[in-house]
């Protein structure tokens, strides 16, 4: 649990320290923990839902909503925190890859996964 914890005060950095940009990482580490969790679907109606049960997180819709479609977020600095936090890959010069996509269905018209989707 302690590599977890890292992880995510480490993707906090990046946010305002103002009291909103305090809230919008608090709000951040909680929703990636909610998609983490799997207690439903991550739709942003599902994550509210599981933000409250999960967490007692009580957050207004419409700010929820708000957040999740702002621009405001630093995806930019949050990207370059996460790319360091992935150690090296290279094993005896060579780069090991490890995916692992099981659970995905990969036959027939639709792909899981693939295509365009509108989460609101």
């Amino acid at each position: 649990m302690f590599i977890l914890r890292d992880l995510l005060t480490a993707l906090q950095v990046p946010f305002s320290t103002s009291s909103l940009g305090r809230e919008r990482a608090h709000w951040f580490v909680f929703t990636l923990l909610a998609v983490i969790v799997p207690f439903t679907s991550s739709m942003t109606s599902n994550l509210l839902r599981s933000l409250h049960t999960l967490f007692g997180l009580d957050l207004n819709r419409r700010r929820f909503y708000t957040f999740m479609a702002s621009s405001k977020l630093p995806w930019d600095p949050l990207w370059s925190v996460l790319w360091g936090l992935i150690p090296d890959p290279s094993v005896d010069g060579r780069i090991l890859v490890a995916l692992d996509d099981s659970i995905n269905n990969k036959s027939g018209r639709k792909i899981f996964g693939c295509g365009f989707f509108h989460d609101h």
